[in-house]
């Protein structure tokens, strides 16, 4: 279980499994070097990811965990925690045996990514929120409640989740397309435990607690972590860098080669 796999292709990837308290959280492994994890946030879960994961199989060896909210993880339902989400995303790095990792969490992910950061520090080499947010203020808060009352309208539910994952001219490039929303965010169980989660969430403390070399990413467009709000984030984490793309929420699916480009450069820094 713990040989690091030599597969460079995703759909290939070695997928395994383990068991954290009552959940069961899957993860795909491939590529090789470090490990690095890929933490998602409140959407379908690693397939987030699909897309811009391949890019770092040449130089890491990609882990891809479903945590628990998201359609892959089974668990018994519960409230979620950053402290159990982050507690999930150590097993996998025990259970990969090759420790420390580099973490790269987006939006959910950038706050779990963060408690692990700054309880775990033995487990992080190199961390880079993307999104990251540190506890959401009144026009986030007001935004998830409006976006959770619509959870009996799935069509309505779906297309307000594109609203926030896109910035306007992106949207209207689907829109163009004519690729229909109103299935695509659907108000799964998990996915509103994790809407939950982001509402009450508060990682401020722990943040300069971190010792990890950081690299922050905001999103210049994003209506859901304003870019000021990723710009504390970095802030708060002693040295952390900061870099901001002009784009919606969802940058990887949104601006994937900038992505990219911003992770790999910092991620390989050291071995130039």
């Amino acid at each position: 279980m713990n040989k690091m796999t030599e597969i460079t292709d995703i759909n290939n990837a070695q997928t395994r499994e383990i068991k954290v308290g009552g959940a069961v959280v899957p993860y795909r492994v491939f590529g090789s070097g470090r490990p690095l994890v890929l933490v998602h946030g409140t959407n379908e879960g690693s397939g987030s990811w699909e897309g811009v994961a391949e890019e770092f199989a040449d130089v890491r060896t990609v882990v891809l965990p479903d945590l628990s909210g998201s359609d892959a993880a089974r668990d018994d339902g519960g409230e979620l925690t950053v402290t159990l989400l982050a507690g999930q995303v150590a097993a996998v790095i025990g259970d990969l045996g090759r420790g420390p990792a580099d973490v790269v969490g987006h939006s959910l992910g950038g706050s779990v990514a963060a408690e692990l950061a700054a309880t775990r520090p033995e487990l992080v080499h190199r961390l880079v929120p993307v999104a990251g947010l540190g506890a959401p203020d009144a026009y986030m808060r007001n935004l998830l409640t409006v976006w959770t009352g619509l959870a009996g309208d799935p069509a309505a539910f779906s297309r307000f989740a594109m609203m926030v994952a896109f910035s306007r001219g992106q949207l209207g490039m689907l829109d163009a397309a004519g690729i229909g929303l109103d299935g695509l965010y659907p108000p799964a169980p998990g996915r509103l435990r994790q809407l939950a989660l982001v509402a009450s969430l508060d990682v401020w403390g722990l943040l300069p607690r971190i010792s990890a070399p950081t690299l922050v990413i905001g999103c210049g467009q994003d209506t859901l972590v304003a870019p000021e709000q990723a710009r504390a984030f970095a802030a708060a984490v002693p040295g952390a860098g900061y870099a901001e793309v002009d784009c919606g929420h969802l940058l990887m699916r949104e601006r994937p080669e900038e992505f990219v480009r911003l992770v790999r450069d910092f991620l390989t820094e050291e071995d130039q």
